[in-house]
């Protein structure tokens, strides 16, 4: 069986978000770049997982980005991947990346598909279905527990007031959230085993972007707190009639 996990370089969430060229671009400068951690801390651990049980399992990564990325993902290879792909491409476009993935998932006969339920930057949580459909694949979203029977999935999902649980016949697609899996940390034997695992690198097929960022906003700055006095219950009712606002 083959796996393939999706991931997603993004920003570590310390750092200084800013923008650049007229708020057109985000300002990389300084950051400090990691393996979204849905993808790292629930996707790709669940694959790793599954292949303990099952030592046929074979786990592969791909990724749409820059050279600059491929320090990242050997961190992944280090957790648990057998080999991974990075698409030579840099875009903000969800059916842009998806394609590229499912692309590489097609010509691979992927039995299964995982992606976190979105990345930390733009948490758009669209990449999933956009590839099970260009896979012409089930899709399954927001997964908190995965297990396999052959070729037989059962995908437990969080719905309102709830749980769903679905029975699917692989090749299948995945989105992952907590619950799915515990967060892991590389030991020195799989650090010292990514730098000989094979990053393949190849070029993107020629899809035409469907969005293109106009510009970035900043969040309105936090407005400072008022405290008011316990014995004070007037001056209370009165911020709150005249000043304070609906959320």
């Amino acid at each position: 069986m083959k796996i393939l996990v999706c991931v997603s370089v993004t920003p570590d969430t310390t750092s200084k978000i800013a923008f650049k060229d007229g708020n057109s671009k985000f300002d990389d400068a300084g950051v400090q770049w990691i393996i979204n951690p849905y993808d790292e801390w629930y996707s790709l651990v669940r694959a790793i997982e599954l292949k303990e049980k099952d030592a046929s399992i074979s786990i592969h990564l791909v990724t749409v980005g820059n050279k600059e990325a491929e320090a990242v993902i050997r961190k992944a290879l280090a957790l648990g991947g057998d080999e991974a792909t990075r698409i030579n491409a840099e875009s903000n476009d969800s059916y842009f990346i998806a394609a590229q993935i499912a692309d590489i998932a097609n010509k691979g006969a992927y039995d299964l598909v995982f992606t976190g339920k979105e990345t930390i930057d733009y948490n758009g949580s669209s990449i999933g279905g956009m590839v099970a459909e260009l896979m012409n694949a089930p899709y399954i979203s927001l997964a908190t527990k995965f297990e396999l029977n052959g070729n037989i999935a059962t995908v437990t999902r969080e719905i309102e007031g709830g749980e769903e649980i679905n029975e699917v016949v692989l090749p299948l697609v995945v989105s992952c959230q907590k619950g799915i899996a515990e967060q892991r940390i590389p030991n020195m034997r799989g650090i010292m085993a990514a730098r000989t695992k094979t990053l393949h690198v190849v070029e993107p097929i020629v899809i035409d972007a469907l969005t293109n960022v106009v510009n970035y906003e900043m969040p309105p700055a936090k407005a400072g707190v008022k405290l008011v006095d316990a014995d004070n219950v007037a001056e209370l009712v009165r911020l709150l009639h005249e000043e304070a606002k609906a959320i």
